[in-house]
């Protein structure tokens, strides 16, 4: 069931997946004020339902998201939406939920930055990314300028940003930043392919490596590994007798399923 304003949709699907579709294919998905804020709150919303566990961001049309609506720039941009509540990166990457990226066609600027608060990109042939920040005096402010060097490298990431050059979907799958590049027919296929690997996990250690891997990305290697030891350590700390019982028995049952012979 589709519940929302036109231009952004939620569904929530049976088995825990929830998509989010920005919904602007004539005007290729650019982003109004009232867009980004309906986008912020439905990753906020779609946050605090238990049953949702994977979270796929996706488009109508041919292109992902073209950006900022230019005619509405200064609104955006001076007004901006500075307000974490209705910020729609900061509550991508306040969310706690695995988010999958699904890129058709173009991805640029905003557009841009919004995939890079996915946490998996699953993208069509010929999508491309493009960063026009450099190109018509844009300053970046969610987070582009220090995401996508730590993705495919310093020097890759000043040629797209201070160039303008496109990234293609096949050099951004090459380069680490893609993690699955496919037809565009099968994009949603995979997409969905991604999440139930997901869901079909321990979904209380998914949200844990979620937030160690984002919250680790932030700090040098050495705080980071101490991030993780100290987590680990409260983790099995506050597990019960109970709970190593279950969970040495799954791993036993899990080891004993010998796997079926290939032909």
């Amino acid at each position: 069931m589709d519940t929302s304003r036109s231009h952004i949709l939620v569904a929530r699907e049976p088995g825990g997946i929830a998509t989010v579709t920005i919904n602007r294919p004539k005007a290729l998905n650019s982003l109004t004020r009232p867009m980004m804020v309906d986008l912020a709150r439905a990753i906020k919303a779609l946050a605090r339902v238990d049953s949702v566990r994977v979270i796929i961001l996706s488009s109508s049309g041919r292109a992902f998201c073209s950006g900022v609506d230019l005619t509405a720039a200064e609104d955006v941009f001076k007004g901006d939406v500075k307000d974490i509540e209705t910020d729609p990166v900061a509550q991508m990457e306040l969310c706690p939920k695995p988010i999958i990226g699904a890129i058709n066609g173009f991805a640029v600027t905003a557009g841009f930055e919004i995939a890079l608060a996915c946490d998996i990109l699953i993208a069509a042939k010929g999508a491309k990314f493009i960063d026009t920040h450099a190109k018509f005096g844009i300053f970046p402010s969610w987070g582009l300028s220090q995401k996508l060097s730590r993705i495919i490298g310093p020097n890759r990431a000043r040629e797209v940003s201070l160039a303008a050059t496109p990234l293609t979907a096949e050099n951004a799958e090459q380069w680490g930043l893609v993690n699955h590049l496919v037809e565009e027919r099968d994009l949603m296929k995979k997409a969905r392919e991604v999440a139930e690997a997901i869901i079909r996990n321990n979904q209380d250690m998914v949200l844990r490596y979620k937030s160690v891997i984002n919250d680790g990305l932030k700090l040098d290697l050495g705080h980071a590994l101490a991030l993780e030891k100290e987590r680990g350590h409260e983790y099995y700390n506050g597990m019960t007798k109970e709970q190593f019982k279950k969970m040495q028995e799954f791993i036993a049952g899990r080891a004993s399923k010998k796997p079926a012979s290939k032909m």
